[in-house]
């Protein structure tokens, strides 16, 4: 990577050497995976519903198994269109307090019937409203997500009320990544690039590297969010490389959910130094305890990277792509 610099990259290493979280929330940065109904301040959930959101502080073995403590710690309590449109102004809360101004947020298409009455407009207004009421500073870029766990028939018929809508900026592919073959949603992608998306999915959190480098040219993706497998394939790692693909990288989400085994070796470390194109992100906060201030410092205070190496990193999220 070429170094960068900008007006904040020298309070920003400073902060980081000096271990000051306070300072770092300070300095502008981007994130770019975050899934907003587990994105929220948890300090600010208990202010306004006194319901103290748990942190899991156990390693898991599956998706299914943070499925299962979701259901265990949390149950139905945000299951409402009032509690949904909270959990939005949560998040730009959070955002708001940790420093970030692009967060690239978005709704599930499923949630579109469940919280909106299948007003799609309701749900943009939603978003932006609480964008211009609580941190206009912020960049918000709306997302399109879909679970893996539809059928494409489901997904399209959903996708129905998006299509056309400039106000969305990408699309992003979640859930169990073997749930069904990734070739099933090549109609979607082949869609969604018409509509001019930025093109997104999950992929290589718990597949290999080769599940990696065949979505990306099957959906034609502009990103991974995750995708850290690759570092098992130089091979791979030269394709990301070659075709400028961005991975949006999620470091204690990889540690909690045992996909690597200490946060020293975590995989954003070679991949940055190999030239892949990385970003640093949050994923759920309220699971992990991960807003993107902390995924920095825990990355220094391990020896991933430099506190040089993590301010390229912060300045590249925050490049226009």
């Amino acid at each position: 990577m070429s170094k960068m610099h900008d007006e904040y990259s020298d309070k920003f290493i400073q902060a980081l050497e000096s271990k000051n979280l306070d300072e770092i929330r300070k300095v502008p940065k981007s994130d770019l995976h975050n899934h907003f109904p587990l994105g929220g301040s948890r300090k600010y959930i208990k202010e306004i519903t006194r319901f103290e959101y748990p942190i899991c502080d156990s390693i898991l073995s599956s998706m299914q198994e943070m499925h299962d403590w979701m259901s265990q710690n949390v149950d139905n309590k945000f299951r409402s269109s009032e509690m949904r449109k909270f959990l939005i102004e949560a998040t730009f809360v959070q955002a708001k307090e940790d420093g970030v101004t692009i967060l690239e947020i978005g709704e599930d298409v499923w949630g579109l019937g469940e919280y909106f009455n299948n007003d799609i407009d309701e749900l943009i207004s939603t978003f932006q409203e609480m964008n211009q009421r609580i941190a206009p500073e912020i960049e918000l870029r709306l997302q399109i997500g879909l679970s893996r766990h539809c059928s494409v028939d489901y997904l399209m018929d959903c996708l129905k009320h998006f299509w056309g809508k400039k106000e969305f900026y990408s699309i992003d592919l979640y859930a169990d990544e073997f749930a069904q073959p990734i070739e099933n949603f090549i109609p979607i992608y082949r869609l969604a690039k018409d509509n001019g998306l930025r093109l997104k999915a999950h992929i290589g959190e718990w597949g290999t590297a080769q599940d990696v480098k065949k979505a990306v040219e099957l959906l034609h993706l502009d990103e991974v969010q995750h995708g850290i497998a690759v570092v098992e394939s130089a091979e791979v790692i030269r394709y990301l490389v070659e075709n400028n693909i961005r991975l949006n990288i999620t470091p204690s989400s990889n540690l909690i959910l045992g996909r690597v085994a200490d946060m020293k070796h975590h995989p954003i470390q070679k991949l940055y130094r190999e030239g892949v194109d990385v970003t640093i992100n949050s994923d759920d906060i309220l699971i992990f305890d991960s807003d993107v201030s902390k995924e920095y410092m825990r990355l220094y205070e391990n020896d991933t990277l430099t506190a040089q190496e993590l301010d390229c990193i912060r300045l590249n999220g925050l490049k226009r792509v």
